[in-house]
């Protein structure tokens, strides 16, 4: 067993709804405004589901769809930017609700690339023969860093979590493509969430114009690395942090037959949880179907950036 693939996905999203409307009640703000501007109508926020409920909740569905036991997994790995507990770390408690047994068990937090850099990590664990049988989970709870006074930025942001099972397979049946990764740490201050009662802030006209110039040639030396033209693709899953910015990569990117994943209209930004929620609900909805390459790019916070094209389960 030389390589990996996803075999099954979950996700899970808190159930209040936090609408346009009910946001313009908070601060100066409408529906056209927001919609004109990111795209979004709504957005799910947690009360008093933690991060951890968030992640467990879609790791259990996942593993359920996968048809794999707790027993069967010996790597979590969680991608966050929200963990409010240094220790024991988002994913050894993930782990220890599941009841998974001695499981290496890390945290990765590359912000809204964070899926797609803990998807390649856990890749690389089952190449070396590190692991057999991976949980890779994004998950945010981003409502804990929202200033509901600031409307540059409450707009914006949801709660979520999704997860995939990925498992060693023979170098033929590989299911997840190399990686393509990176930062532009010197533009770092372009998103950040600081303090000890951390607040999130973005220069968003700076991130659009990097993210719109910047990700389509990425997004296609990705799917030449993966030996495939980005025609080929049958889906693109970017980080939906808004719907300008998507629509404008995938325009870019040459790929015509490929479904574009647009779930930040339904759910906001939900960093590192963004991808693996949006493909999940592809999958489940059947616009996508097993075997079907799919390109998955993240980027923002950092300014850092990861992508790989996957086949679905």
């Amino acid at each position: 067993m030389t390589a990996s693939r996803i075999v099954a996905l979950g996700h899970y999203q808190p159930p209040k709804v936090l609408t346009n409307d009910d946001l313009a009640k908070l601060v100066d703000t409408d529906d056209e405004w927001i919609r004109s501007r990111v795209g979004i109508r709504t957005r799910h926020i947690a009360v008093d589901e933690t991060l951890v409920d968030l992640a467990t909740e879609a790791a259990q569905k996942a593993l359920a769809n996968s048809g794999r036991l707790a027993e069967d997994i010996d790597l979590v790995v969680v991608a966050t930017c929200t963990a409010v507990e240094r220790s024991p770390n988002t994913a050894a408690a993930v782990a220890a609700r599941l009841g998974i047994k001695a499981p290496a068990a890390y945290d990765i937090n590359t912000v809204c690339s964070g899926f797609s850099y803990a998807l390649a990590t856990a890749d690389h664990a089952i190449r070396a023969g590190a692991a057999t049988r991976a949980l890779v989970i994004g998950a945010e709870r981003m409502s804990d860093t929202i200033d509901w006074t600031d409307r540059s930025t409450c707009v914006i942001f949801g709660d979520g979590a999704g997860a995939a099972v990925v498992e060693a397979v023979p170098d033929e049946d590989a299911g997840i493509g190399p990686v393509v990764w990176g930062s532009e740490p010197e533009k770092g201050d372009a998103v950040v969430i600081t303090g000890w009662d951390p607040t999130i802030s973005q220069q968003g006209q700076a991130v659009f114009r990097w993210a719109t110039t910047k990700i389509a040639p990425l997004a296609r030396e990705t799917c030449r690395k993966a030996g495939l033209e980005p025609a080929e693709l049958k889906g693109f899953v970017a980080h939906q942090a808004n719907l300008r910015i998507i629509d404008a990569i995938a325009n870019k990117l040459g790929a015509p037959d490929a479904v574009v994943a647009r779930d930040v209209v339904d759910s906001g930004n939900t960093s590192a949880a963004s991808i693996p929620l949006a493909l999940s609900k592809l999958v489940e909805r059947g616009e996508l179907r097993s075997g079907d390459p799919v390109l998955l790019f993240g980027f923002g916070g950092g300014l850092a950036y990861a992508g790989q094209v996957v086949r679905c389960p």
